[in-house]
């Protein structure tokens, strides 16, 4: 090691120089994000907490769009094309700012959009992928159902052949963008296996009610999908999906960016209680002085930036096809739980502040227990990662 090297100063908020595994590119788009969310949402988001709402939704994901944050990772058909690791530097950020402006994008690119560029048909592709991309149109993912959401297997929305057009009816719960969405991507039982619609919001008995009451994603558009006799075209169906491999792939797709996404809450939570414990002052000094604050924060950044580090290893997995579904149940189980640690702690750093909307360690905290049960509870992800390690399925029976 050179003398040179060896006196780069240490950075409390990238204390193992994870910076270092970034090229120009990867930075350029984390900052590109990262201002985004400074000047569009940070300034805003409190108040859509406090409100249940999320008022400029539309004009978000025009904006989205414009700066290639949806479906990012996808190639073609207006979307940007970028990395992995790329894409999951932007959930980061975003969710640094709110879980609920992440989640708005991974349901329109790694759901939505996803499912329809993996999918579908050359024609389904070019009537949405374009303006979904440019943030024109919003989607939506139809899978969870009232009884069933760990359990898909179990759905009840059924598609039944009408001649050559489909009827759909069923219920879906628990959907993100549902009641904003232009199109949503819906999966029902038919007699050949579980397949994937595209069903226009204004189809005839297709409503998406909105879940009001939440303490959790509040800053969030979440709906009950209804499908009340819905006759579609043949081509409305995904040719290219049959079974629960459809959904389960799209589902995986959206887990990877949660891994990283959560670490921005966790993040922002952690930074929120550094500058707060350098700058309160009790028994004469600032208590970031004291051996208990100390503790808690070394500890709280051990998990954040080991988390990242490994939000990094799966995305440099997926940029080179290597990564297997069991690694991203392992990156969402241990991110999301270290993620409402550091939160939790850093709300102890804060005292009675950190209940306050005027800081953002209890948004984080109450999103992120939403998180934590989305896209796969931690007893679901823990079974995974059981079954992969002893070749025992603990899921049935």
């Amino acid at each position: 090691m050179s003398a040179a090297k060896a006196t780069v100063p240490f950075d409390p908020r990238d204390p193992l120089g994870l910076d270092d595994l970034l090229d120009p590119e990867d930075r350029a788009v984390r900052d590109t994000v990262r201002t985004f969310a400074a000047e569009r949402v940070l300034p805003y988001v409190a108040d859509w907490y406090e409100r249940g709402e999320l008022p400029v939704i539309r004009e978000l994901a025009r904006e989205l769009g414009a700066i290639g944050a949806l479906g990012m990772s996808l190639t073609g058909y207006g979307c940007a094309g970028a990395s992995a690791v790329q894409y999951g530097l932007a959930c980061l950020e975003l969710e640094a700012a709110d879980s609920g402006i992440r989640s708005l994008v991974s349901v329109q690119g790694s759901l939505a959009m996803y499912a329809i560029h993996r999918y579908g048909s050359p024609e389904q592709k070019e009537q949405w992928l374009p303006r979904m991309a440019a943030g024109e149109v919003i989607g939506c993912f139809g899978l969870t159902e009232p009884d069933h959401g760990s359990d898909p297997a179990g759905m009840r929305t059924r598609a039944v052949r009408d001649g050559s057009d489909w009827v759909l009816t069923g219920r879906k719960m628990w959907i993100t963008n549902g009641s904003v969405a232009g199109v949503a991507v819906v999966w029902a039982r038919t007699e050949d296996g579980v397949r994937g619609f595209l069903v226009p919001a204004d189809a005839p008995g297709f409503s998406a009610p909105e879940i009001r009451h939440k303490w959790s994603l509040r800053a969030s558009v979440t709906s009950e999908l209804v499908l009340d006799g819905v006759r579609l075209p043949a081509d409305a169906a995904l040719p290219g999906a049959t079974g629960l491999g459809g959904p389960l792939s799209c589902l995986n797709h959206a887990r990877y960016g949660i891994v990283w996404g959560a670490m921005g809450a966790a993040r922002a939570s952690f930074e929120a209680a550094l500058d707060y414990a350098t700058s309160r002052e009790q028994f004469g000094r600032p208590i970031g002085g004291f051996q208990l604050t100390q503790a808690k924060l070394a500890d709280m950044a051990v998990e954040l930036h080991k988390g990242i580090l490994l939000a990094h290893h799966l995305g440099r997995r997926m940029d080179a096809g290597t990564l297997r579904p069991e690694q991203v149940s392992f990156g969402k189980l241990n991110n999301v739980r270290e993620a409402i640690g550091i939160c939790r702690t850093a709300r102890t750093i804060l005292g009675a502040n950190g209940i306050s909307l005027e800081y953002p360690v209890m948004r984080h905290a109450t999103n992120l227990e939403s998180v934590l049960t989305y896209e796969g509870t931690v007893e679901m992800h823990q079974l995974v990662l059981g079954k992969a390690l002893t070749g025992l399925d603990a899921f049935r029976g």
